[in-house]
């Protein structure tokens, strides 16, 4: 395959997604899979493809991503900082556009933990009177 234009990295929750985009026609090809067999509620990829369209630039480029750990909607918010981060190595001019939309902003939160003599992090035992 051809030298990559730009590789970035994105994080979300437990997932981290390597994004590579390389000069293309639009295709998209997540751990060997395409788009729809990796990600298949339309959600998460339109969520996952956001910075390409804030950007016009869905039929320019060809994304290749390897994602690991986490669920669907962390590994689908990874690969959405991943490419907008690559969209900014490509093109400096895109930052403003992907920032005004929010899109170059790590989502920092992370799952609380539990704590003893709690069922979850927060939520306590039911109480009884008698």
């Amino acid at each position: 395959m051809a030298k990559p234009l730009v590789q970035a990295t994105g994080r979300r929750k437990s997932s981290v997604a390597r994004v590579r985009l390389y000069d293309g026609t639009g295709k998209v090809t997540l751990n060997g899979k395409t788009i729809e067999d990796y990600f298949p509620q339309p959600a998460l990829r339109l969520r996952a493809l956001e910075p390409l369209r804030t950007t016009d630039s869905e039929a320019r480029f060809d994304v290749t991503a390897t994602i690991e750990g986490g669920g669907t909607t962390g590994q689908s918010d990874a690969l959405r900082l991943g490419i907008a981060r690559a969209l900014v190595g490509v093109d400096a001019e895109m930052r403003p556009v992907l920032k005004r939309e929010g899109l170059l902003t790590r989502d920092a939160r992370r799952v609380e933990r539990k704590k003893y003599g709690l069922r979850k992090a927060r939520r306590a035992p039911q109480f009884t009177k008698r």
